[in-house]
């Protein structure tokens, strides 16, 4: 109701400014600024959807996903049979439906609902959630999420992040949750319409730290009480469920917030990128939650909770890096000046060419970590050496799209502009996302 509150009331504002009664009674000023106030904070008054969640059955024990096969030593790139039958899948659904829609979706600051269906469609969400539970997962694979981020990210990188947040909250609860949190939780993500949900990390600080979070949890009683402000969290607007990061006396937890909870308020604060993702701030006010809501128990990592998130930016890069490549190579090669194709010239191809290996660099440390995640393998040092590579590569072959396109790269026209602000929240994002 808040929602159509304020819908209802823009739109009557917008109306009465149009019109020349305004300019006859001295009111022009006033209405504008009304109306200009109430589409900055209006959506500061909206808590986020409420959805009713309920166990369908009882476990006994939480249901944990093994990893693939026998582990190895040696690092294997090889694809098995049905990682390359989804991975046609997903690439053909990212060329044929989010490419054609990313440029409306930029515009509205939105991925569409028929998106959004037609990506469950795919059954993206059944591959997070266990077969007892109602999905279709019987093994853990951080690999076959990097790579369904990085073909997703080839179509376009805010529709992406909007299909693949409520995947990534059912791949945290099924490798974390308590049993109690996985029966009225997780069969949720198994149905038709699965629940809109994201993870808040990110704080609006000055080199934020994800290990050092200025949102606090207090204990009181059965409970835990939240305050704290969260930036750049996909769907916030929308999202029926949350996994929120705060601090507690013995270091940072997650706890699991479900959408309409008192004292959750969504703001609006649109970013220069990722603008389909409808990235939103979230502030939290005494948010009540119950104990048996704080994610995990003994098994819980944090650090890999968070390494684990920034893989998936990482492959996110890597599949948005490579939809520039593709776009330069045969612009270069059709636009002709001083009587010859532009690739022929050395300083063309040479930028060409250090674009190539350094796509394939961000590439294989970003796999390289995820399979050692995959493998259950300590991956710290591997996801922190493709972060560092990749926000410092991806913001450059997003730079050099738009210079080989010259004047055409600064425009609306071609889609390289758009994948150089996309590319500018790699070296700034943590949650949202999650292996």
């Amino acid at each position: 109701m808040a929602k159509d509150a304020v819908g209802y009331a823009l739109n009557a504002l917008n109306r009465l400014a149009s019109s020349d009664v305004l300019d006859k009674v001295g009111l022009r000023k006033l209405v504008e600024r009304l109306a200009y106030t109430l589409t900055r904070t209006g959506f500061q008054i909206i808590t986020t959807t409420a959805r009713t969640f309920k166990a369908k059955q009882k476990l006994d024990k939480p249901q944990r996903l093994n990893a693939p096969g026998e582990t190895t030593l040696l690092f294997d790139l090889s694809i098995t049979e049905e990682q390359q039958m989804i991975r046609e899948s997903v690439q053909g659904f990212a060329r044929d439906v989010l490419r054609g829609k990313a440029e409306e979706a930029n515009r509205l600051h939105a991925t569409s609902a028929d998106t959004i269906s037609a990506a469950q469609e795919l059954g993206l969400n059944l591959f997070a959630v266990p077969e007892a539970l109602g999905g279709a997962a019987s093994e853990r694979s951080a690999v076959t999420t990097a790579l369904l981020a990085e073909d997703l990210a080839h179509g376009d990188m805010g529709q992406a992040i909007a299909i693949l947040a409520p995947m990534s909250v059912a791949n945290a609860l099924t490798r974390w949750g308590s049993a109690e949190q996985q029966s009225k939780y997780l069969p949720a993500f198994a149905d038709d319409h699965a629940p809109a949900a994201t993870i808040a990390v990110t704080e609006p600080h000055v080199l934020f730290d994800p290990m050092q979070l200025a949102t606090t949890a207090v204990k009181n009683g059965n409970n835990w009480i939240l305050n704290g402000k969260k930036s750049l969290v996909p769907l916030a607007a929308e999202a029926e469920l949350f996994l929120v990061a705060a601090m507690t006396d013995d270091g940072p937890a997650v706890f699991i917030v479900e959408g309409g909870s008192k004292g959750l308020h969504c703001g609006n604060d649109p970013g220069m990128g990722v603008r389909a993702a409808a990235m939103r701030p979230l502030t939290l006010d005494n948010v009540s939650v119950a104990d048996s809501n704080k994610l995990g128990a003994n098994d819980f990592n944090y650090r890999e909770f968070i390494d684990l998130g920034t893989l998936a930016w990482c492959a996110m890069a890597v599949g948005t890096c490579q939809a520039v490549l593709d776009y330069v190579i045969p612009y270069c090669n059709d636009r002709i000046a001083f009587g010859e194709p532009i690739s022929h010239r050395q300083a063309v191809a040479f930028i060409i060419a250090d674009m190539a290996i350094e796509l394939d660099s961000m590439r294989l440390l970003t796999w390289r970590a995820a399979c050692r995640a995959e493998q259950g393998k300590s991956f710290q040092r591997e996801a922190h050496m493709a972060r560092t590579l990749v926000k410092e590569k991806a913001m450059k072959i997003g730079t050099d799209g738009v210079q080989l396109l010259g004047g055409h790269g600064f425009t609306h026209e071609y889609p390289v502009e758009r994948w150089y602000r996309d590319l500018r929240i790699i070296g700034i994002a943590f949650g949202g996302l999650h292996l």
